[in-house]
């Protein structure tokens, strides 16, 4: 539940008073960390939302489309991640970055799995986290260079995120589409799994590199004539992987 200047309950979600700007939306049911987030982006210029539980945070989303969303996992009524999943399959594009106290790999791995574009650990730096979000809306506002491709039976749209093979619609999920996208421009080059983190998924540092395997794997499963002898999305032992188309 969100709280006024007086500690009072007042009905969810709230909008504070903010400066004009791009939106962001919080959705966090910790009044002190609402009031530290809410004071640290409207400082920087944003226009801010604050959410106290998971299901006014999905009302407030559908109504606002913010620019970002700032999540909290442990929340009132939906659970943190599968606001996540829910966020991410109406609106792919939107960055969520995830701010916790959980720091178990098996969660991080699963937020990844879900579409979460960064996680910051609470204790965390405002630093680091404007950073974060910063970095997440550079990525979003990049132009798409490549918007279609087409390799083998497989036919891709990056800007319509549909994609066909045999001329069967095949079903990729948002993740599934930047990995591939990233491949595609980078064709011929080894990317390490270190590279494919930073770059696909906007961590800096990660504790396993598990999530990217388990990506291609399904991109194998989809796209490829023969998954178990790939011809596309090849490994290239001991360095990562490499497309060629």
């Amino acid at each position: 539940m969100l709280q006024n200047e007086n500690n009072s309950p007042v009905t969810a979600p709230e909008v504070l008073p903010t400066m004009t700007g791009t939106q962001i939306l919080v959705i966090e049911d910790d009044p002190r960390m609402q009031k530290i987030l809410h004071r640290m982006f409207r400082d920087q210029g944003y226009g801010v939302t604050v959410c106290g539980d998971g299901q006014s945070g999905l009302d407030s989303f559908r109504a606002s489309k913010p620019a970002a969303v700032i999540l909290d996992l442990m929340l009132p009524n939906i659970f943190g991640r599968d606001v996540c999943k829910v966020i991410k399959a109406e609106h792919p594009e939107t960055p969520v970055i995830v701010v916790s106290a959980i720091s178990e790999v098996a969660d991080k791995v699963l937020l990844l799995e879900l579409g979460a574009d960064d996680y910051v650990t609470k204790p965390f730096s405002p630093r680091e986290l404007m950073a974060r979000v910063q970095a997440a809306l550079r990525r979003r506002q990049k132009p798409i260079a490549t918007v279609t491709f087409s390799f083998g039976e497989c036919e891709i749209d990056f800007a319509k995120m549909s994609a066909r093979r045999a001329d069967k619609a095949v079903s990729l999920t948002a993740h599934e589409f930047k990995l591939l996208k990233y491949f595609v421009e980078h064709a011929e080059r080894v990317l390490s799994r270190e590279e494919l983190l930073n770059e696909v998924w906007g961590y800096q540092s990660y504790p396993t590199t598990r999530t990217v395997d388990n990506h291609i794997l399904k991109l194998r499963q989809k796209l490829e004539p023969d998954a178990a002898e790939p011809r596309y999305l090849q490994t290239v032992y001991g360095a990562g992987y490499k497309f060629v188309p």
